[in-house]
C-alpha cells in the first residue's frame, strides 16, 4: 500500500500541473474550451520558421553525432579498451559544464577577429550551433551507442568481415551500424528532444531557433505559451515512445542464438 501511495503522489505531483497547463491553453475563448491558442500558434509564421529551423538542426546534429560517436566508440572498444574510463569522463563533461560557459568559449574562440571566424557568416554560425548541440547530446548518444556495442561480439564480427575482404568503412556501415541501429535511434530521439527545446546556444549565437521563440512567446503572449509548452511536451514524449517502440521491435525481430 505504501508503494502504491508513493506512486500516486508522484503521478499527482507530475501530471496535475500538466493538466492545469493543458486546460489553460484551451481557454483562449472566454467561457468555453477551444483550440484557438493552438491555431494561433500553428498559423504564426515565426513559429513555422523557428520550428522548421530547429527540426533541420536536430537532423543535422543527429547525423553529425552518429558519424562521430559510432566510429569512436567502435574503435575504443575494439582497439583501445584502456581508454574507456577516459572516454566516460570526457563524455560526462557536458553535464558538468554549463552550456553558457561552452557557448561563450565558442564565441571567444571563433569570433570574427579569430583565426577561424565562424561567427562571421550565417553558415559558419549554423555549423557552430550544430557542434554545440552535438556536445550537449554527447552524454546520451555516447552511452546509447556504447550500450549497443557492448551487446554484440565486436571482435568476431570484425574478423569475419575482414576475412571476406571488407574495409573499415564497409564494416562500420554494413556490419556494425545495423547491429546497433536501435541504440543509435535511442540516442537520435534524445538528441532531437534536446535540440528542440535548447535556448542558451541559439540565443547567444543569435540563431532563429525554437527555444528563443518559446521564451519570446512566454513574455509577450498569454495563452499561446501554454499551447507551445504542451506541443513541446508532446514532442518529447513522442520521442520517448519511439525509443520504446524501436526497442520492442528489436526484441521481436532478433534472431535466436
Amino acid at each position: 500500500m505504501l508503494s502504491w501511495a508513493a506512486i500516486a503522489v508522484g503521478v499527482v505531483y507530475f501530471f496535475l500541473p500538466l493538466v492545469g497547463m493543458l486546460e489553460f491553453s484551451l481557454k483562449m475563448r472566454r467561457g468555453e474550451y477551444s483550440l484557438d491558442a493552438y491555431r494561433s500558434v500553428m498559423g504564426d509564421p515565426q513559429f513555422q520558421a523557428t520550428f522548421g529551423y530547429s527540426v533541420l538542426m536536430a537532423c543535422l546534429t543527429i547525423v553529425f553525432g552518429v558519424l562521430v560517436v559510432v566510429p569512436t566508440v567502435f574503435w575504443v572498444r575494439l582497439k583501445l579498451p584502456r581508454l574507456r574510463p577516459f572516454m566516460e569522463f570526457i563524455t560526462l563533461l557536458p553535464l558538468v559544464i554549463p552550456p553558457i560557459v561552452i557557448v561563450f568559449g565558442y564565441i571567444r574562440l571563433f569570433n570574427t577577429s579569430s583565426w577561424l571566424p565562424l561567427t562571421g557568416s550565417a553558415l559558419g554560425t549554423d555549423f557552430l550551433l550544430m557542434c554545440g548541440y552535438a556536445v550537449l547530446a554527447l552524454p546520451y548518444m555516447y552511452r546509447a551507442v556504447d550500450t549497443g556495442l557492448a551487446a554484440i561480439d565486436l571482435g568476431t564480427l570484425t574478423e569475419a568481415a575482414q576475412s571476406l575482404g571488407a574495409g573499415w568503412i564497409t564494416i562500420l556501415a554494413r556490419v556494425i551500424l545495423p547491429n546497433v541501429l536501435v541504440a543509435v535511434l535511442s540516442g537520435a530521439f534524445l538528441t532531437f528532444a534536446i535540440v528542440i527545446g535548447e535556448y542558451v546556444f541559439a540565443a547567444l549565437l543569435d540563431r532563429p531557433a525554437f527555444g528563443p521563440y518559446l521564451v519570446w512567446a512566454g513574455g509577450n503572449k498569454a495563452y499561446e505559451p501554454a499551447a507551445l509548452a504542451v506541443i513541446t511536451f508532446a514532442l518529447t514524449w513522442a520521442c520517448m515512445a519511439l525509443i520504446q517502440l524501436a526497442t520492442k521491435f528489436s526484441k521481436h525481430t532478433r534472431m535466436p542464438r
